[in-house]
């Protein structure tokens, strides 16, 4: 059967390469993307609606409809925007998307890429812990039938990129040394979406808990790669 995938975020590292993706597999028959700009691709099964904002989808709940999976890629680094900035876009537009889309497509996988080290709890000391755990409960309080979520540790690039700040050209520098000795520290961007939009599509496999670990996420990725050598 052929799916209707939608995606937010699909202008960053991971959400882009999750589109690209989408648009390739066979199995997918059409790809919505909400953002607040143009992804600058052309493609029959993409359709692109424009958000201006991520806490209000009145003007485009039609958009919201019919779909069979959800990836939501939206976030921001540490440190980028103060607190209260970052706390609005890890939960409050996580959320805001999510009850929307429950609303229109009750029956979509939903797929969150959350962070390693997320508390649902709260208690954590970090913000970013207390957050993405917020966003993490607050999404499976909603009732989605299915919710994989997604807490890599660090995401290494495989495409050109600008680093945001100097402690990223560190890691990225690093990444392929440390991967040797601590191979679940992170993992590779393409290997992120190719896990994620598998869970949207087809579940997490053997993998029942709806929260994925790094190193479950690799041996995920591992799996798919095999699947198709």
């Amino acid at each position: 059967m052929e799916r209707s995938v939608i995606l937010i975020g699909a202008t960053g590292m991971v959400g882009g390469l999750a589109l690209s993706l989408a648009l390739e597999d066979p199995a997918v028959a059409r790809v919505t993307v909400l953002g607040r700009r143009s992804v600058g691709v052309a493609h029959a099964k993409l359709r692109e609606v424009i958000q201006e904002q991520f806490l209000d989808y009145t003007s485009n709940a039609a958009a919201l409809a019919g779909h069979d999976a959800a990836l939501f890629c939206l976030g921001v680094y540490t440190g980028a925007v103060p607190d209260a900035e970052f706390r609005t876009i890890t939960v409050d537009y996580t959320l805001a998307f999510a009850k929307a889309l429950r609303e229109r497509s009750p029956n979509a996988a939903f797929c969150l890429l959350s962070g390693q080290g997320a508390d649902p709890s709260e208690r954590s000391r970090m913000a970013f812990a207390r957050y993405k755990g917020a966003a993490e409960r607050g999404l499976l309080a909603l009732g989605f039938p299915r919710v994989h979520i997604f807490r890599p540790g660090y995401i290494y690039p495989v495409t050109p990129r600008r680093e945001p700040n100097l402690g990223y050209r560190v890691s990225r520098a690093l990444y392929p040394v440390i991967r040797r000795v601590y191979p679940n520290v992170g993992l590779p961007a393409d290997d992120l979406a190719r896990a994620m939009l598998h869970a949207a599509l087809h579940g997490a496999g053997e993998h029942a808990a709806p929260v994925l670990e790094n190193a479950d996420i690799r041996a995920l990725a591992r799996t798919l790669g095999e699947q198709t050598s």
